[in-house]
């Protein structure tokens, strides 16, 4: 197949625009100078994130396909936690030139199929070398004619529940640092997260009053919930899901893990959450997030550690 080098960066484009399908939200999809995104609500939601070899995923641990998925996963999520349903992805891909052309072709791949599984597609996007694989991507969602959810919206007497895997992702991580090769459904976490995309619909449905996707570790991301709202958020150390195979340290994998894309919201006092979500607190007024009535433990992620 060759390398991106020896393609040339159009004939790296043209192979890479043939793997993706645009979906309907797509007027006019790669191939020109900019895309063409519907936006039928008038108002456009738009995230972006970088990933960076050696920070966010590393070659000899995760492959390509994988890694576009990781890729596309993590910025679908953020746009469904603002209660808005994803429509297209734009995506700038740096690599090596002599990073093989198939394995481009799977991380597309992976890209599309992800985009596929929340309903979007890849419109669009860059192409450039670089001393490490990096990937920027910027998604975009139409909220329907609805308000967006926000971390702003909790009140006290609200319930706090979350939707999706927690701590699944921290524990794979923990499990590859350490050279272990299993339980390979916990090492499939932190290659491949699952956000459940139905998440925002369910909860907007629901009457959510706040809602975000679990990125970086829950206490950490419902301290965002706190701080925006101005109220104190209460967990029970008992009611959060923590199945068995995340093993003797599962409930602190649960609180401070990050990166499976799960989402955590506030109900109203009177609002049943959705059967699929898991009530693991209460909004009280104060400042902060207390488990069990003192200070959580910490360890979430951090872009710029110390």
């Amino acid at each position: 197949m060759g390398t991106i080098g020896e393609l040339g960066e159009f004939a790296l484009i043209a192979r890479l625009t043939r793997r993706l399908a645009p979906g309907p939200d797509v007027r006019l999809g790669p191939g020109d100078d900019a895309a063409v995104i519907a936006a039928p609500d008038g108002r456009v939601v738009a995230t972006t994130d970088l990933l960076v070899e050696g920070r966010h995923f590393r070659l000899d641990w995760s492959g390509p396909y994988d890694i576009g998925r990781k890729a596309a996963a993590q910025n679908l999520a953020d746009v469904v936690a603002m209660g808005a349903r994803p429509t297209a992805l734009l995506v700038g891909f740096a690599a090596p030139p002599g990073t093989d052309s198939d394995w481009a072709e799977r991380l597309y791949d992976g890209l599309a199929d992800e985009c596929r599984a929340a309903g979007a597609s890849v419109a669009g996007g860059d192409v450039v070398a670089a001393p490490a694989v990096t990937l920027a991507v910027t998604a975009l969602g139409d909220l329907g004619g609805a308000a967006p959810l926000t971390r702003s919206g909790a009140r006290p007497g609200d319930v706090v529940a979350v939707r999706g895997r927690l701590g699944h992702a921290a524990a794979g991580l923990a499990l590859l640092t350490g050279g272990r090769a299993g339980p390979a459904e916990l090492i499939a976490a932190h290659r491949r997260p699952e956000p459940p995309y139905r998440a925002g619909e369910e909860a907007r449905s629901h009457g959510a009053t706040a809602l975000l996707d679990v990125s970086d570790g829950l206490v950490q991301d419902l301290g965002h919930i706190a701080d925006a709202s101005g109220v104190r958020i209460e967990v029970e150390s008992s009611r959060v899901p923590v199945p068995e195979i995340l093993g003797p340290d599962g409930l602190r994998h649960a609180l401070t893990g990050g990166e499976d894309h799960a989402f955590a919201a506030t109900f109203p006092p009177d609002t049943v959450p959705p059967p699929s979500w898991t009530v693991i607190g209460t909004v009280a007024e104060g400042a902060g997030v207390v488990v069990d009535g003192r200070e959580p433990p910490t360890g979430a992620w951090d872009h710029f550690p110390t």
